[in-house]
């Protein structure tokens, strides 16, 4: 922490900038900017399209996936829509069945939210339950109705607290399960060869996750087993981290990778669902996963705001 001769906490954050970016997050949930484009944006989507041509831009169902993921169920942001259509003559109407079959089969980019850069990057992994029901634990408890939850696994960028990679699954998948998809799909949003390390807890302490790290050039900040043995066993580079670990101490290799770093994931989980809420409203599976995945799409957008 900065501090000045005396040993007396100095709080340099620029808390007038940061109150700003704050109050700004605000314009996002109700811009409008999509209708100086709409109808660019329905002839790129129509170009060559066969049969019934599409009425809606891609950025105006991605401002409903917002009020959806915010504030309202589908059968409401279409009252909604018609409420504001009377002060936004320009605005057309969606019904509620076409903005859900829209939302449910657009493919909507987490490289897109990605501020670019070429600089070297450190990522950071971990996963977090999303409630799959808003019921209260004493009615679950009462009813003895468990339905469970889907399972978030994301990479951060933990200089930018981006979103770079995201995988959504049910809470029966063990995390190493879904190591590789993350680091290649982060991989594909950054750049190849931009990630250098990759923090993540043991979980992750597997000989298949510290092989796919070496084959990619990137540095292992994994915590590993106190008793995790010394010998190769399929994994040389295991070995390697291992002895190095046990040579200069837990505490020394934590501070050496960085390790601590490692709870970026916890901002970005804590910040979504504190944003948008700890559970999903769909009952569907895939729609489900969709959901969650807006819900960490918008975070990313929301970071970018400028």
């Amino acid at each position: 922490m900065p501090r000045d001769g005396i040993g007396k906490y100095v709080d340099k954050r620029d808390w007038s900038g940061y109150n700003e970016k704050l109050v700004r997050r605000g314009e996002i949930y109700l811009s409008l900017d999509f209708l100086d484009n709409w109808d660019e944006g329905l002839e790129r989507m129509n170009e060559g399209k066969r049969g019934r041509p599409y009425e809606f831009p891609p950025a105006f169902i991605q401002f409903t996936g917002v009020l959806h993921i915010l504030f309202l169920p589908y059968r409401q942001i279409e009252g909604f829509l018609r409420k504001l259509s009377q002060f936004v003559p320009q605005l057309r109407v969606a019904d509620y069945t076409t903005i859900f079959k829209r939302l449910s089969g657009t493919e909507m980019s987490l490289k897109d939210t990605i501020r670019p850069s070429d600089e070297p990057v450190v990522i950071a992994i971990d996963s977090s339950g999303i409630k799959v029901t808003n019921r209260g634990e004493w009615m679950r408890e009462k009813w003895r109705r468990h339905r469970g939850w889907i399972k978030v696994h994301i990479a951060v960028n933990i200089e930018t607290k981006e979103i770079v990679s995201i995988v959504i699954t049910d809470d029966r998948t063990a995390d190493h399960r879904v190591f590789r998809d993350l680091i290649e799909q982060a991989e594909e949003n950054l750049g190849e060869g931009r990630i250098r390390k990759v923090l993540a807890d043991g979980a992750y302490d597997t000989r298949e996750a510290f092989n796919i790290l070496e084959e990619r050039g990137m540095e292992a900040g994994i915590k590993m087993r106190r008793n995790a043995s010394t010998r190769s066993r399929c994994s040389p580079y295991r070995a390697r981290c291992v002895r190095e670990r046990n040579r200069i101490g837990e505490d020394a290799w934590k501070e050496q990778n960085g390790y601590g770093k490692r709870w970026m994931c916890e901002t970005g989980f804590s910040s979504v669902k504190g944003i948008m809420g700890e559970h999903v409203v769909s009952v569907k599976r895939e729609s489900m996963f969709k959901e969650a995945f807006l819900k960490f799409l918008f975070y990313n957008m929301l970071l970018n705001l400028q």
